[in-house]
């Protein structure tokens, strides 16, 4: 749900909010939903897990790999369910903010009714702005993974997988991702 303020919301209005809400500052307005459902919670938890485990921890490697990390992009303060850096990029995370202001190289938005025309616009926008050259936008209820891949200063939906399969999905070649384990509940 928006809340339109007077003037542009400011980083102080979105501290304000109580702390079971989810808060962002998108071209100047002031959104705020309450904590994902459970089973958005759950896909996007095992989405983390699949991916993380060999990307971020053992295997191939070479990433850092964040749940719900608050992305300081510009004049955006935007939340996306999962996020991504290279670590040639981001080789340590900061400790003396509670933000990020380095771009992700991948994030994945897990849609709901709340949030999807925020999550497929605005954000959407927003990340190719600030160039985060692979976008996941995951729909529980479709059980679907669009995939796009930022050419130029726009994405281009490369891929949309469906239903149980699995699948080697950008950027994130080495990974067999079995989708029926994202739905299950």
């Amino acid at each position: 749900m928006a809340q339109r303020l007077p003037a542009h919301a400011t980083y102080a209005d979105l501290l304000a909010l109580p702390q079971h809400v989810v808060g962002e500052i998108v071209f100047g307005m002031l959104h705020s939903r309450p904590r994902p459902r459970p089973m958005h919670a759950r896909v996007a938890s095992r989405l983390g897990v699949r991916i993380g485990g060999p990307f971020d921890h053992d295997g191939p490697g070479g990433w850092v790999l964040l749940d719900e990390p608050e992305l300081h992009l510009g004049p955006h303060v935007v939340v996306p369910d999962l996020s991504g850096w290279r670590r040639e990029r981001m080789p340590e995370i900061p400790i003396d903010k509670a933000y990020f202001e380095v771009p992700p190289d991948w994030c994945c938005e897990v849609l709901s009714k709340g949030t999807e025309a925020l999550d497929r616009g605005d954000k959407k926008r927003i990340y190719e702005a600030f160039m985060v050259e692979h976008l996941w936008l995951v729909d529980v209820e479709q059980q679907t993974v669009e995939i796009h891949v930022l050419h130029g200063s726009a994405y281009r939906l490369t891929q949309t997988v469906r239903g149980g399969g699995a699948y080697v999905l950008p950027p994130f070649e080495g990974l067999v991702l079995a989708l029926g384990d994202l739905w299950a509940r």
